[in-house]
């Protein structure tokens, strides 16, 4: 069993900055894919970005140019820079990882971000 825990979220003014991250204990090895997805109120979950164990990224449209995400696999953690938050982003954002190419997954409890003046 994978657990990961989040942390970083908050209230935060449109234009403004958050970071987030996430630490993945009870796996001997660096995950296939990590990534965020995020769930804002009266809407089903979203994917929003992702990075592979060879450092590949892919983004949501909605997010690309101003979110940053990174691992570090030495810790076994990620990260998702926020930047140029609009009011739009305002969600619970869950980790995710996918051990192997196949299988399995696993999901943090969550973290709200906030954007509102």
């Amino acid at each position: 069993q994978v657990q990961l825990v989040e942390s970083g979220g908050g209230l935060v003014q449109p234009g403004g900055s958050l970071r987030l991250s996430c630490a993945a204990s009870g796996s001997g090895s660096s995950m296939n894919i990590m990534g965020w997805y995020r769930q804002a109120p009266g809407k089903e979950r979203e994917w929003v970005v992702s990075i592979t164990s060879d450092g590949i990224t892919n983004y949501a449209e909605s997010v690309k140019g101003r979110f940053t995400i990174s691992r570090d696999d030495a810790r076994n953690t990620m990260s998702l820079q926020m930047n140029s938050l609009r009011p739009e982003d305002t969600a619970v954002y869950y980790c995710h990882v996918r051990v192997t190419a196949i299988g399995p997954d696993f999901w943090g409890q969550g973290t709200l971000v906030t954007v509102s003046s």
